[in-house]
């Protein structure tokens, strides 16, 4: 087992931490505060090959691995979790049009994606089916060579900007085999939106309600064969849970760093808090903890990559570890800093806030531990 990063991985993981510092770290406040949604950069970190980080050469993409894309997601919310995250999911649909589209679909949808000049969401929940996903109610019935589509998404990120919504649908019985995946393009008529949903966190992206109503769509858009929605969800949702974990790294990673230059300068009875034992065990226990989270996501990465059996449990031990593990290292880095934690000038607060969300998303971190004990439980 080499924990060592290969040159090329040291050379992309420097790519993605100077385009974070340059073009995330300075704005991303001023996004956080008016809820901007920032495309031009984004599409810069399409150019850079992070629009398509694990779609193969052969369909345009960069052709990397997840472990690769887990250690470009860490340096790039280290200066935004926010941005970032909509980028794990515009690369997570990606991935899955790479992975099940067809060829004319490859060609018709991943130039576009891959470059950043189509932006992509991905529709499973709804308002009544959240951690039950395979309860979605949305339908999509066959009519011609079309499919009629009516029902609702709920708090889908990208909702009323992104060009391409990829959605689950149910086009069969109320079963998980019911399930279709169909790529919706916007400006279909009978597509809409909610009004942006006033968030906590995630302030750099839209989120809203997709909401369809006698929407036609050319069956020609789904993905693979009716019924095998739900199992592409699924697949998706493995590297989505990496990729959510990474951004909690890079969240942690930046309030620890923030801690650590904080308590050199901050004095307190004469001396910096630093010198003060109870303040050096703190950070002794943040550090160590963020360790132990990268290590697990770095291991359900490369199990994903190996397509090992165990990988599905893998990527939701590590999502639910990691963030759970990350969201409280902000919380203790806040604390470090007393009351200017809770200022925004020093930020800690919207890594806080950000980091929040990564505990629920991606499947909440109590269905992950229902993940986990259902394949400690096959396996015994």
């Amino acid at each position: 087992m080499d924990f060592e990063l290969s040159e090329d991985q040291r050379a992309f993981q420097a790519t993605a931490r100077a385009f974070a510092r340059e073009r995330l770290l300075p704005n991303a406040g001023k996004w956080d505060d008016e809820r901007h949604f920032p495309a031009a950069e984004l599409r810069e970190a399409a150019q850079l090959g992070f629009g398509g980080i694990y779609v193969p050469e052969e369909h345009g993409g960069t052709g990397l691995t997840r472990l690769d894309a887990a250690l470009i997601f860490e340096e790039l919310a280290y200066a935004d979790p926010s941005t970032t995250g909509f980028l794990t999911i515009h690369n997570m649909v990606a991935g899955m049009i790479s992975r099940f589209g067809d060829d004319e679909q490859r060609a018709r949808y991943l130039p576009k994606i891959i470059a950043g000049d189509h932006f992509v969401s991905y529709c499973l929940t709804e308002p009544g089916s959240g951690s039950d996903a395979a309860a979605l109610k949305t339908r999509a019935e066959a009519e011609g060579e079309n499919y009629r589509i009516n029902g609702t998404k709920a708090f889908i990120s990208g909702g009323g900007v992104a060009d391409l919504y990829v959605t689950m649908l149910r086009t069969g019985d109320d079963s998980s085999k019911g399930i279709s995946c169909v790529v919706v393009e916007d400006n279909t008529p009978g597509l809409s939106f909610g009004l942006p949903e006033r968030k906590m966190g995630w302030n750099s992206q839209p989120t809203a309600q997709v909401q369809f109503t006698d929407c036609l769509v050319p069956q020609s858009n789904r993905l693979g064969r009716e019924g095998e929605g739900f199992r592409f969800a699924m697949i998706g949702l493995d590297g989505g849970r990496i990729n959510i974990a990474a951004c909690s790294l890079g969240g942690a990673q930046a309030c620890l760093d923030t801690a650590l230059a904080y308590v050199k300068e901050r004095r307190a009875f004469g001396r910096p808090i630093a010198d003060f034992q109870a303040v050096q065990f703190k950070l002794a226990d943040m550090a160590t903890e963020l360790d132990a989270a990268r290590l697990m996501v770095h291991r359900a990465a490369a199990s994903l990559d190996a397509k090992s059996p165990d990988a599905t449990k893998h990527c939701a031990m590590a999502k639910r570890f990691a963030t759970d593990i990350c969201h409280r290292i902000c919380d203790e880095a806040l604390q470090l800093h007393g009351g200017y934690g809770y200022i925004k000038d020093y930020q800690v607060e919207r890594y806080l806030r950000d980091l929040r969300v990564h505990r629920i998303l991606e499947g909440t971190n109590e269905i992950m531990r229902v993940i986990i004990a259902r394949k400690l439980l096959e396996a015994a």
